[in-house]
């Protein structure tokens, strides 16, 4: 069933809050003014094998495990990447917040919370906004044309930086850190599902402004659910967020896409 949109003092409030996780999916918005903004460090090239997983673990293969066998608007060049900064290093003092973070929520995270966090695994547009879709309830076979085209150019961005930076997930490095999601195969940093619910947040945004607050909102939690989930670090989100950023930037400058843009608007729902 579709969700009557959130009223502004009610979105104000949430994003307000203080503290302790609720139960609510959005509630848990807040603790992301806590996560660290990080400062651009040079760029590394070099590129390396998969991890393996540890003896005797099956990890299930994740959603932007591998490239996409071809791109439509954008490919990572478009994207100004030698200015992304690097996760953190291992070890360092933002390192140990990262992996402290993830188990506090670990320790405080609620049975809900979990289904909300595993109900978005596939990194789909409608695990993310189906139920504040503007296009409606069930989404256009032609909108959805265009919202996969979008995610398969941003995932190979995602890629590109994740092969770069090779950061493990944190559960491959703490024993103490057990997911409320599936194990997945495949680099932390920085977070595809992060940069993807960032791209359409953005997208939705330009569609409908007036929902915009809700939209990124909206975003913001599909992030932090991850991190909830304990499949990635709050670093990882931040620059997943970041990511998304440019990706939508790269994205507007694309007459294709700027064409599609303005045919998704045909499908709005009054």
């Amino acid at each position: 069933m579709k969700n009557t949109p959130l009223r502004t003092s009610l979105l104000a409030a949430l994003l307000a809050a203080a503290g302790a996780p609720a139960p609510a999916p959005l509630s848990a918005a807040p603790a992301l003014d806590s996560l660290r903004s990080m400062a651009p460090l040079p760029a590394r090239s070099a590129e390396a094998p998969e991890l393996p997983p540890a003896a005797g673990e099956q990890l299930r293969p994740g959603v932007f495990d591998a490239a996409p066998e071809r791109v439509f608007y954008i490919t990572p060049s478009d994207v100004d990447l030698s200015l992304f900064p690097e996760p953190p290093a291992a070890g360092s003092a933002e390192d140990s917040a990262d992996l402290a973070e993830v188990k506090r929520w670990q320790a405080a995270r609620t049975a809900e919370q979990c289904r909300a966090a595993q109900a978005q695994e596939h990194a789909s547009y409608e695990s993310f906004f189906g139920s504040i879709s503007p296009f409606g309830q069930y989404t256009p076979k032609a909108v959805s044309r265009i919202l996969d085209k979008v995610k398969a150019d941003t995932s190979y961005v995602d890629y590109t930086l994740k092969r770069r930076y090779q950061r493990p997930r944190p559960f491959l490095r703490d024993d103490s850190i057990s997911p409320c999601l599936a194990k997945t195969s495949g680099y932390s940093y920085p977070s595809g599902h992060s940069t993807a619910a960032r791209v359409f947040g953005l997208l939705l945004s330009d569609l409908a402004p007036s929902g915009a607050a809700q939209f990124m909102a909206y975003s913001d939690q599909a992030a932090l659910n991850r991190v909830i989930g304990g499949v990635h670090h709050p670093s990882d989100i931040e620059a997943g967020k970041k990511l998304g950023d440019a990706v939508y930037a790269a994205l507007k400058r694309n007459s294709a896409f700027r064409k599609d843009l303005a045919e998704l608007k045909k499908y709005l729902k009054p």
